[in-house]
């Protein structure tokens, strides 16, 4: 829709004005805006993914991630619940697979940007900014992330955890 297409094409508009800038040029305000926008599209490609209208089950796989790294699935709810209530301003809160330690972790992003490890692929994404939960939550951002998982398609995050894991890292 139009929130989403906007990042597109922000995104678009960054990369053909950084094309276009002599090598002498400032990069920096352009660099910023192209991963503001990059970035907004990503996470909601991602968020789109992670919901589903239908109950999904959790793989073998995923389920066994979560228990090695959270304890239980319980747990990583009440982490990732913790995570985007406790965001400062708007954000994310990411459930990702880390290939140097191979195992899970809960990061958040601020606005669209950073506090992601790099090389960690995201697996399962939580929107935090006001308008994915505001209408329905008010202020409550933490019961917006609790009732999430109602809706959550662990489907997904276990094909795209299937594909990282068999990633390696060279260290």
């Amino acid at each position: 829709g139009t929130h989403h297409a906007n990042y597109v094409k922000a995104a678009n508009d960054a990369v053909a004005k950084l094309d276009a800038l002599a090598a002498d040029e400032d990069p920096s305000a352009l660099l910023r805006a192209l991963a503001f926008n990059l970035s907004g599209h990503v996470l909601h490609s991602l968020f789109w993914t992670s919901m589903s209208p239908h109950a999904t089950q959790i793989s073998p796989a995923l389920d066994e991630a979560i228990v090695v790294a959270f304890g239980s699935v319980s747990s990583l709810r009440a982490r990732m619940t913790s995570t985007l209530a406790h965001l400062s301003g708007s954000g994310w809160a990411v459930l990702a697979w880390e290939p140097v330690a191979r195992r899970l972790l809960v990061s958040s992003v601020h606005d669209h940007q950073g506090e992601v490890v790099q090389g960690a692929t995201p697996l399962l994404v939580i929107d935090g900014w006001e308008h994915a939960y505001y209408l329905d939550y008010k202020a409550n951002r933490a019961k917006w992330a609790e009732q999430f998982f109602d809706i959550a398609d662990w489907s997904s995050a276990s094909d795209r955890l299937e594909a990282a894991a068999q990633l390696r890292t060279t260290t």
